[in-house]
């Protein structure tokens, strides 16, 4: 009877050891086991815009810019919420901007021929555009024009929304996109309606605190200013890497840019140009 009773109280001491490290130290690896299992990483969803967007950056850097700018839209239109949807945002706009202001070949430009009396304003006004695209256009250092000169004219037709929450400023030419800039500061008027829809009311430049006009030789190397017809709505310089100091301090109110973007803005509209701000 002794050895049954030593046997059954071994079986019973070992037994719970078992117990207690299958608890402790087995059941817990399996546990882990099983969980690692369950939140294993998932498998990351490829990319499969990259491709197209690299073609069609490669496309702009060749200096294929007609083809670069079709690659782009339809880039844009196939994936409007894509992650590269941004980057080729910014890719076209500085295509469409390429193509514009310089003497690129496009189906938009026109050739005209400077006649007798003919002065920029006047071409400008005849062919409806603005004597600052017509002297980016075709590099010209000054307003003087020759008889017979061959200019390239465009006749783009902007307008501008601005929305407050993204912090874009978006050109729009005939209603469809042509660049966006980037909105570095905000200074308006108390509790600004959701909605403003206005227009540009002066192109301003500033040369050592002084306005200047076109005609100033000065013009080119000026600080610019958009002014809107809504009151305390300016668009106004900002230094950056190529205007580390401005001619004039900014205003108390208004919307800030880089000097850059807001020099070449200023180039591409006139007080004909619709501008509608949202929040």
């Amino acid at each position: 009877m002794k050895w049954i009773f030593a046997f059954l109280l071994a079986v019973l001491i070992f037994g719970g050891a078992a117990l207690f490290s299958y608890k402790i130290f087995i059941r817990p690896e399996l546990v882990m086991r099983a969980e690692r299992k369950s939140t294993a990483t998932p498998v990351p969803t490829p990319d499969i815009s990259l491709p197209e967007f690299e073609a069609a950056r490669k496309l702009k850097t060749d200096g294929q810019l007609t083809e670069a700018r079709a690659a782009l839209t339809a880039f844009i239109q196939k994936y409007p919420s894509g992650l590269h949807a941004g980057k080729a945002q910014d890719l076209l706009g500085e295509v469409n901007v390429s193509i514009l202001l310089s003497d690129y070949p496009s189906q938009e430009k026109e050739e005209y021929t400077v006649r007798s009396g003919d002065v920029l304003a006047r071409v400008a006004a005849k062919t409806k555009s603005t004597p600052e695209l017509i002297m980016r256009t075709n590099n010209l250092s000054g307003t003087m024009l020759r008889i017979g000169q061959k200019l390239l004219i465009s006749h783009p037709e902007f307008s501008v929304l601005i929305q407050r929450n993204t912090k874009f400023l978006y050109l729009l030419n005939r209603d469809l996109f042509f660049k966006r800039y980037h909105l570095l500061e905000e200074k308006l008027p108390a509790n600004p309606p959701p909605k403003i829809i206005t227009r540009v009311s002066e192109i301003m430049a500033w040369k050592n605190g002084k306005r200047i006009g076109i005609g100033s030789p000065s013009f080119l190397n000026s600080t610019r200013w958009i002014r809107l017809a809504t009151p305390g709505y300016v668009i106004y310089s900002k230094p950056d890497d190529s205007h580390q100091i401005l001619d004039i301090p900014p205003p108390e109110q208004g919307l800030g840019m880089s000097a850059s973007d807001v020099e070449e803005l200023s180039s591409l509209v006139n007080t004909r140009t619709a501008v509608t701000i949202t929040q």
